[in-house]
């Protein structure tokens, strides 16, 4: 059974930094696009950043410089560095992922990280 395994967040003052990340584990041939997503409270979910396979990556505009997605092909690992954090970075933030394993094609998700940034 595929997973995705969250760890790294936490509580953080405003201007600080946290690195996100997230590894995919079960019976994997192979992992297409990796993300990460934020839910804050009463909001939906939005994109933060996405990166294929081959490393290209793409990110919400409004976080562009702040934040860098990266990627461990070997170790199934996507990576959030977050930095210059303000306190609407605060929420809930989730790994995705477009894997293909044993059982299938399928789309994956965390069970979230909570990253709270405070003024």
């Amino acid at each position: 059974q595929v997973q995705l395994v969250e760890s790294g967040g936490g509580l953080v003052q405003a201007g600080g930094s946290l690195r996100l990340s997230c590894v995919a584990t079960g019976r994997i041939f192979s992992i297409n696009t990796m993300g990460w997503y934020r839910q804050a409270p009463g909001k939906q979910r939005e994109l933060v950043a996405s990166i294929t396979s081959l490393g290209s990556a793409n990110y919400a505009d409004s976080l562009k410089g702040r934040f860098t997605i990266s990627r461990d092909n070997v170790k199934n690992t996507v990576y959030l560095q977050m930095s210059s954090l303000k306190p609407e970075d605060t929420a809930v933030y989730y790994c995705n992922a477009r894997i293909t394993s044993t059982t299938g094609w399928g789309t994956y998700w965390g069970q979230g990280a909570q990253v709270t940034v405070s003024s």
